[in-house]
């Protein structure tokens, strides 16, 4: 196996002085050359070092936190009870070679990045930059959807009284805004502290999970459920499902996240696979259960933003212990910060390693002289973020604009997996003897299965939830949202990319000493 490391790509590579301008270590060594004197060339070059602070418990939560997302429950559950078997079609055909897919290529490709180096490394430079900014756009939508239902949750531990808090756009955008703050210094500060909001993320959510599957059993066995059989077929209009396959696909992800902090896991060869089984098989087994108490709870009446304190509410009062709602809204909230936290902190690593990479600016590729963290990606990340937390509060209303926001998070989310499944078609068909975890047949079955239920998921998403009043409006968003975060990435890659990058690696070189062929092998 190759070397690893933040910024160094596999040692064959390396060895072989294939692709120069797109390496990472060459184009930082560059980079670092043009800001010295001459005179200081000769001192050892001190490059950007990240900290490993992730054992196996702590990606096991993380799995958990970022995979396990109660916020897009109510939004599936509110379709009836056909989407439990989208969940299970879901696991088997999506989940499944999803952890396939992250450890085969975690083991061939270990080192920060993650999708960004997977698909750069399998298809190319333009196909890594594509991936890695679209796995980091999406949570430039997605974040302010986690903020919006951060309050949403947070106004019940107040009380009954400040409820319509929730709807009062000062208080919303202001907690908003204080919230993402909040989870970018901690992230700034580091892993080894931010981790703990991660953490915390996660045992509030294993408790928020307990506390919504418990009462649902509570109140089957005590007084049953209008639920029938008929609330498991396909509903006569079907095209409000269609939607919810895409968001499925979309809660179903997160397996991947860890590996984008691949440099920051201790001993990751051992420790992922396992992390990444138990994280499958708990984060699936609470998703399942979440709905199906949600369609005992409430049916299909369910608020896409406080569905789940309100069916928690319902239970509640009706088997006498209303007194748990303001605590169980307590422990909703930390799971929403830690999903928050876990989504920042995990996506600011891509545009950190683009900015290695000249694809980007280059400042986004530099590490904080204290903490040792992309300060600079995560800084960036929480001012577009907070732009669109703004906005979320204009035009439209609230659940509206939460599914609009939250569709086109799915195309963009799902953009890196087709390079991800298609990288084990690859593998499959071009090795005659595997060079990683599985066989030959493992990864085609995965490779096929993945890709195709991404393109099935991508394309759905596309017919409009029942929470949208004007088609032709979500349509015109999402077809035109997609287009022009593709296009942006595009001229990131061609224009800036290609007019930045050939400059810093003939400077560096000729600093170096070395020829201008040596630097363009």
């Amino acid at each position: 196996m190759c070397g690893a490391g933040a910024l160094a790509r596999p040692a064959c590579a390396v060895n072989a002085h294939v692709e120069t301008a797109a390496s990472a270590v060459r184009q930082s060594e560059a980079r670092r050359l043009l800001e010295k004197p001459l005179s200081t060339t000769t001192q050892p070059a001190v490059q950007p070092h990240l900290i490993r602070a992730l054992g196996r418990r702590d990606l096991v939560l993380l799995f958990v936190v970022a995979v396990f997302n109660l916020n897009v429950v109510p939004s599936i559950a509110a379709n009836g009870g056909v989407t439990i078997w989208l969940w299970i079609i879901s696991l088997l055909l999506f989940f499944w070679p999803q952890g396939i897919a992250v450890i085969e290529l975690a083991h061939r490709y270990p080192g920060e990045g993650g999708v960004y180096l997977w698909a750069k490394e399998v298809f190319g430079d333009f196909h890594g930059f594509l991936s890695g900014w679209c796995y980091w756009t999406n949570n430039m939508l997605y974040v302010p959807t986690v903020m919006l239902y951060f309050v949403g949750v947070s106004v019940y531990v107040l009380g009954p009284s400040h409820l319509r808090l929730a709807d009062n756009k000062f208080f919303a955008s202001t907690t908003s805004l204080v919230l993402l703050a909040l989870l970018t210094v901690l992230n700034i500060v580091g892993l080894g502290v931010g981790k703990w909001i991660n953490n915390l993320g996660a045992i509030g959510t294993f408790i928020a999970a307990a506390v919504l599957i418990g009462l649902g059993t509570v109140m089957w066995s005590r007084f049953g459920t209008t639920i029938t059989v008929a609330d498991f077929k396909i509903p006569p209009n079907p095209r409000f499902v269609l939607n919810s396959f895409g968001v499925i696909c979309f809660g179903l992800v997160g397996l991947e996240l860890a590996s984008v902090m691949g440099d920051e896991i201790k001993d990751p060869a051992r420790t992922l696979p396992g992390a990444v089984a138990w994280g499958g098989i708990l984060s699936g087994a609470l998703y399942v259960g979440a709905t199906l108490t949600l369609l005992i709870a409430v049916g299909r009446n369910v608020n896409v933003l406080q569905g789940i304190v309100q069916a928690v509410s319902q239970m509640a009062g009706r088997v006498g212990v209303a007194w748990i709602t303001v605590p169980f809204a307590l422990m909703l909230s930390f799971s929403i910060a830690g999903i928050g936290s876990a989504w920042m902190g995990g996506s600011a690593r891509i545009p950190f390693v683009a900015g290695l990479d000249s694809y980007m600016p280059s400042w986004l590729g530099k590490v904080h002289p204290r903490y040792a963290t992309p300060y600079a990606a995560l800084i960036v990340q929480a001012i577009v973020s907070a732009f669109l937390v703004v906005m979320n509060f204009l035009g439209a209303g609230v659940q509206e604009t939460f599914q609009k926001l939250l569709s086109l998070a799915v195309v963009l989310q799902l953009v890196p997996f087709l390079y991800m499944f298609g990288a084990l078609i690859r593998f499959a068909v071009r090795e005659t003897t595997p060079h990683g975890q599985y066989s030959r047949a493992t990864l085609f079955l995965a490779g096929i299965s993945g890709l195709l239920t991404t393109i099935l998921g991508i394309a759905l998403v596309f017919f409009p939830a029942q929470q949208i009043t004007s088609l032709w409006s979500y349509e015109l968003w999402m077809f035109g949202g997609t287009l022009f975060f593709i296009g942006l990435a595009a001229f990131f890659f061609f224009v800036y990319g290609r007019h930045k990058a050939p400059q810093q690696v003939q400077v560096g070189t000729a600093a170096l000493g070395c020829p201008a062929s040596e630097a363009r092998k």
